[in-house]
């Protein structure tokens, strides 16, 4: 087996799970915590954390175990809360396809937080795509298992009030919805044109209502889901519009398909009138 292709994923990915790690450390961590308070034994929260990792769900489990037998219910409980992974998996079939024994572990591992770099990261040409997001799952999942047997070894004789802290993935998503935000489509034109001035030219020849097309377009997604998941929490509320907003998300995704999809053949359109415009320009000066 040739180590260095899982070697370069890792120190790619590894970076980019940090963030995660602070967060899942410190969650897992008060789960444990909560299954030590309810005098569960310590193969309890490590084993739900292996084999469930479903955090909101594990932490329902809790009450679950100390509740009336109802396996329907639980059945039921378990589907509402993590249905957002229907949506989240049709998302992820066209990039999991082709990855052969990978696969089956992705799709088990595939959590918010690992569903939120696969999608979104830049990966680089001399890395392995499978090993990239087969690192990223196996990282956040062990970040959370490790967390979870800390919390219960600790038990109760933490020092400090460890309340509020979950909002560390709240940030990390924010991080990532301005991190695309910010990117303007440009990273394609420093690809064909190399520098900054090129780019900035060409933006100056297109004019503003090309412009404004285009940068509408590149942020459509965004603004979907921004817009979807307010309309949807003035709805239904804040404790079941996430259904909703991700089916009304889906719904607008699909609606909206063929105008997202017009944008790749644009700036080939665009790319390619430029080039043969420099050829015209370079034939003529030759002359």
């Amino acid at each position: 087996m040739d180590f260095a292709t899982p070697r370069r994923a890792f120190k790619t990915a590894f970076p980019l799970t940090v963030p995660i790690a602070a967060g899942f450390l410190f969650l897992g961590c008060s789960y444990g915590l909560l299954m030590h308070a309810k005098g569960f034994a310590f193969w309890y929260p490590v084993a739900m954390a292996y084999f469930i990792f479903a955090g909101s769900m594990e932490f329902v489990t809790v009450n679950l175990l100390l509740s009336a037998f109802a396996p329907v219910s639980a059945f039921l409980l378990a589907l509402m809360v993590n249905a957002r992974h229907l949506f989240y998996g049709l998302a992820m079939l066209g990039r999991f396809r082709g990855l052969g024994w990978k696969k089956p572990y992705l799709i088990f591992a595939m959590c918010d937080e690992t569903f939120a770099i696969n999608s979104s990261a830049r990966i680089p040409d001399d890395v392995d795509r499978g090993w990239f997001m087969m690192t990223v799952s196996l990282l956040n999942r062990w970040y959370w298992i490790i967390g979870t047997a800390l919390g219960w070894l600790v038990g109760g004789l933490l020092p400090f009030d460890t309340k509020g802290i979950e909002f560390v993935l709240t940030a990390l998503f924010a991080t990532i919805f301005l991190d695309q935000w910010m990117d303007d489509g440009s990273n394609g034109d420093k690809q064909r044109h190399g520098n900054k001035t090129a780019v900035a030219q060409r933006k100056l020849r297109k004019g503003f209502s090309e412009t404004l097309t285009t940068a509408v377009r590149v942020h459509m997604p965004a603004m979907v889901g921004v817009l979807a998941s307010a309309v949807c929490l003035m709805v239904f509320g804040a404790n079941r519009f996430m259904i909703p907003a991700m089916t009304l998300m889906l719904v607008l995704f699909v609606a909206l398909r063929p105008y997202l999809d017009r944008q790749p053949e644009t700036q080939e359109a665009a790319a390619h009138d430029e080039s043969g415009e420099a050829a015209t320009t370079g034939k003529e000066a030759s002359l």
